[in-house]
């Protein structure tokens, strides 16, 4: 029996490769599990349909991304604070930077993806990393100024 596999199996290949298994194997064990479909010529095609498919969404996304690394590299967000004696009252945290970003960029960034070592108390520009996705970081300029 001939399979196509859908996700890699330790012992017999990985995912997108046609192996032939006994009946049983393939059947009960690859098939009912979900690890493999059944090899018809309709089946290998919709699977490389579905790769190619998704090589594209994948190849879209980091092109968004590399945009988007641009834009926030190139742009300055600016947060305003309330004075103290000394610096800011509280200070700016991801979420802070996250809604900023948001708000002025129309850049929707999630606050677990922006690195900081500990929040911003001083007025000032700050440099802060932000993860996009797929290995792509960008370096983004933070403004913190006092009303």
């Amino acid at each position: 029996m001939k399979v196509l596999l859908i996700k890699d199996v330790k012992t017999l290949g990985k995912a997108g490769e046609i192996k032939d298994v006994k009946d049983g194997y393939g059947q009960n064990f690859l098939i009912g599990k979900g690890l493999a479909k059944l090899a018809t010529p309709e089946v290998v095609e919709n699977w490389k349909a579905e790769q190619e498919e998704m090589a594209r969404n994948l190849k879209d996304e980091l092109t968004r991304l590399e945009a988007e690394k641009i834009t926030l590299e190139a742009a300055t967000v600016r947060i305003e604070k309330p004075t103290a004696p000394v610096g800011i009252q509280g200070s700016v945290g991801n979420a802070d930077i996250s809604k900023a970003i948001e708000e002025q960029l129309n850049i929707e960034l999630d606050k677990k993806h922006i690195n900081l070592k500990k929040a911003l108390k001083s007025t000032g520009i700050h440099e802060v990393d932000a993860k996009l996705g797929h290995g792509i970081h960008a370096a983004l300029k933070v403004e913190v100024v006092g009303v």
